[in-house]
């Protein structure tokens, strides 16, 4: 995963007001509300959750029992800063976490653009120790960069590796007990402007106009009308379009099956 601490600086002053952050939390929140109702003595679980802006959203809205882990110095301690309780752990020793409790410790785990820093054998495992720290019933939610058509220098900059489809992660569903409850591409409107911009990205690399030792990441607070008409757009588009086949991130939900003897 990356640690460059310029970006997370950026990640943590702009992740509470950036359109793309707040659909991202309110994607999020709806997940858990659908499936647990106004509960909120949840325990959740953010993997890889930077500088914690979704834990800090979620606790804003009642849910106390939550806990993070990220692999960056520099990500925990802006968690810290939002006074979070977040371990640092590299994700690919998530086995050797231990918790409080019981294994399966967790109503809820969030797992928000980890992925791309895996390869498949990596993955596979991640999933499924995932998938070991969520109670039977509850739900593994994860957001992943998409298509590869939209690499450009954001990805660079972040040390993104790859992108997905929804199959490159139902391949590596069997035997974690996930089954995909929900799944869907974002933002489809959008979908031309960002394409259209990690186009030019990708040229200016070419021609050497961006340098692809420091290239720029999309994280940035554009200005107020703007980020609000970007939010409202994509907003709209989730009530209008639950599902769509296209966009740059894909939002899935997993539910982890009951145990026999509570089915």
């Amino acid at each position: 995963m990356f640690d460059k601490k310029a970006e997370y600086e950026k990640m943590f002053r702009v992740e509470q007001q950036l359109w793309w952050y707040r659909i991202l939390h309110g994607r999020v929140l709806a997940a858990i509300q659908k499936r647990y109702g106004t509960r909120q003595g949840l325990r959740i679980l953010d993997a890889g959750c930077g500088t914690g802006g979704l834990l800090s959203y979620l606790r804003e809205r009642g849910y106390t029992q939550t806990q993070g882990l990220d692999g960056s110095a520099d990500a925990v301690a802006f968690c810290h800063e939002r006074g979070l309780r977040v371990d640092q752990l590299n994700l690919l020793n998530l086995d050797t976490w231990q918790t409080d409790t019981s294994p399966e410790a967790f109503d809820v785990v969030v797992c928000d653009d980890v992925f791309c820093y895996f390869n498949d054998e990596q993955l596979s495992k991640l999933i499924g120790e995932l998938a070991r720290r969520v109670k039977p019933g509850g739900l593994l939610v994860t957001n992943n960069n998409a298509f590869n058509v939209f690499r450009g220098s954001h990805d660079l900059a972040v040390g993104s590796t790859r992108r997905f489809v929804r199959a490159d992660i139902e391949r590596l569903l069997p035997g974690s007990r996930l089954q995909t409850g929900y799944a869907t591409y974002w933002s489809l409107l959008l979908s031309p402007l960002i394409l259209a911009v990690r186009q030019w990205q990708n040229w200016q690399l070419r021609r050497g106009w961006q340098s692809a030792d420091q290239p720029h990441s999309d994280v940035y607070l554009p200005s107020n009308w703007l980020n609000t008409l970007f939010y409202t757009l994509v907003r709209t588009e989730q009530v209008v379009l639950p599902r769509t086949p296209f966009g740059s991130s894909l939002f899935m939900v997993l539910k982890k099956e009951e145990n026999e003897a509570r089915k």
